[in-house]
């Protein structure tokens, strides 16, 4: 059931006055269902019983803490039917797509639960005293990570589930022992309150403190500054625009004690093609590619926004093809009118730049909220002079850049902002010349797809799901799969201590 309020702890709570509904992108209209947004009081709240839950929390054997993930995980499979209707009203997304985001957030709760079940995770380290080591005793040494304290999470708008209440930044958090607050997202709210009513039904069902989960509504910027600015905080999960995640970076840096942002933001994930790929399989490319541009509306963090080959007639032949493959596939609404415009204002920005050229759009009719498929070039000298065409349009958009040459793609390369994805298409003959372009590629995303395309991000240990900033804040960390923990930790070394007070997972052997 959705009432609109806060979860403040195991509290429902309605104080202020303030109130906003959700968006059928789909139909154009509202939603009904009324929600309230958080008070500053509220606020005090939610931080309060976060740091005081963390106390506890934080030392509680890893077990417990995975049996109340994995109770995240049966709640939220439990609440069936309402929570995919939910979804669906509130993004305009199919039902399929619904229910596979659900099992991916399951998934990933559950994968964690996995992970804390010993404390391996936490990379204890036992190094012991050597008292009569000359000139000076080596002292008794050991080392654990430890979890930082309550952490805010920022819901994203184009995962309703995976990556916004319950999402990996959530399910991280809560494994490695830390409290969140989650402020939702406004454009699914309905989405995140049944999910945070899981979570809290949960949270007491296995005995977790009070403060462990709070929830919090807010349609404007105010609640989320507000969090990341309070002194309870100790770290920030977010996803979406660059803008959005730079603002709350420079929040947290101005702080009197500056807390870590791990904020994956913008990237247009290029995809470099080469001429023998070309020559063998452009019409196979030119299909998977439509596909994968247009996927959820192009509303992926990882939507191939870029390609980049070597000037040729089938490079030329290959521009038309996929330029009118893309504009064929039947548009889909885009999850809100603010996105709708941004995709359009963003999209017109490029194609009114001298240099671009369109190749082809969706030319039919266009409902209210949905989204115009488009193509466009431009040479590899233009975008090597206009730092304008590296600006990510969120949607169904890709450029092509033309090179003139092996070194000035080469160039074009080293060039990128940082990037979550790039990705090579090359046939076998390739690969004894392909070090370079590997070589420069990686120093500007954070994983590389080879023969594929970018969409989709698997969950796994070995998965990177980052990069150089602007696509993350931090290079060093991933946001999907099981080292996502370690955003949510620091080392720390107890010296000389008594065996009786130190953690067990530290004894020696």
């Amino acid at each position: 059931m959705i009432t609109g309020k806060n979860y403040i702890g195991y509290m429902l709570s309605e104080k202020g006055g303030k109130t906003y509904k959700t968006i059928n992108p789909k139909l154009n209209v509202e939603n009904s269902p009324t929600y309230y947004e958080a008070t500053s009081e509220e606020l005090e709240t939610a931080m309060d019983l976060a740091s005081k839950a963390f106390i506890s929390y934080r030392d509680m054997p890893g077990k417990r803490r995975a049996q109340f993930l994995n109770a995240i995980a049966d709640e939220i499979l439990a609440l069936d039917d309402l929570l995919i209707e939910t979804y669906m009203s509130e993004t305009g997304l199919p039902e399929g797509r619904a229910k596979g985001e659900r099992g991916r957030t399951v998934g990933q709760m559950r994968m964690f639960a996995n992970l804390i079940e010993n404390d391996d995770w936490r990379e204890p380290v036992v190094d012991l005293a050597a008292p009569d080591r000359a000139p000076l005793p080596k002292p008794d040494l050991r080392q654990m990570l430890i979890p930082l304290g309550p952490v805010v999470v920022f819901g994203a708008s184009n995962f309703p589930l995976a990556y916004a209440t319950a999402g990996g930044d959530t399910a991280s958090a809560l494994a490695a022992g830390c409290p969140v607050v989650v402020k939702s997202h406004p454009m699914h709210a309905g989405t995140g309150e049944l999910v945070a009513s899981a979570i809290v039904k949960a949270a007491k069902d296995t005995g977790m403190p009070e403060g462990v989960f709070s929830n919090l509504n807010s349609a404007g910027i105010e609640v989320g500054q507000q969090l990341v600015a309070h002194s309870k905080v100790k770290a920030v999960g977010f996803t979406g625009s660059i803008r959005g995640g730079r603002a709350l970076f420079d929040i947290a840096g101005k702080r009197k004690e500056p807390i870590p942002v791990f904020a994956e933001m913008g990237s247009i994930n290029p995809v470099i093609i080469t001429q023998r790929a070309l020559e063998n399989r452009a019409e196979e490319i030119a299909s998977t590619y439509a596909q994968s541009i247009t996927l959820g509306t192009g509303q992926f963090c990882t939507n191939p926004g870029l390609l980049v080959a070597i000037e040729s007639e089938e490079l030329t032949n290959f521009s038309k093809d996929l330029g009118n493959k893309t504009a064929a596939i039947a548009p889909q609404p885009m999850l809100h009118p603010n996105i709708v415009a941004a995709y359009d204002r963003n999209g017109a920005a490029i194609i009114n730049e001298n240099e671009t050229t369109l190749v082809a759009q969706y030319d039919g009719e266009l409902p209210i909220n949905y989204a115009q498929a488009k193509v466009v070039t431009v040479s590899g000298e233009a975008f090597l002079n206009n730092s304008n065409l590296q600006q990510e349009v969120f949607g169904p958009f890709s450029m092509l850049v033309q090179c003139a040459n092996q070194d000035q793609m080469l160039a074009v390369i080293a060039n990128f902002e940082g990037q979550l994805t790039g990705t090579i298409i090359a046939e076998e003959a390739d690969y004894s010349s392909m070090a370079p372009l590997v070589q420069t590629l990686q120093s500007r995303v954070g994983r590389i797809v080879f023969n594929g395309v970018p969409t989709g991000v698997e969950v796994s240990s070995a998965m990177t799901h980052g990069g150089p900033y602007p696509a993350s804040t931090d290079s060093r960390y991933t946001a999907v799969g099981s080292h996502a923990i370690k955003r949510w930790v620091r080392p720390f070394s107890f010296q000389d201590f008594p065996s009786e007070l130190l953690p067990s997972m530290l004894h020696n052997k």
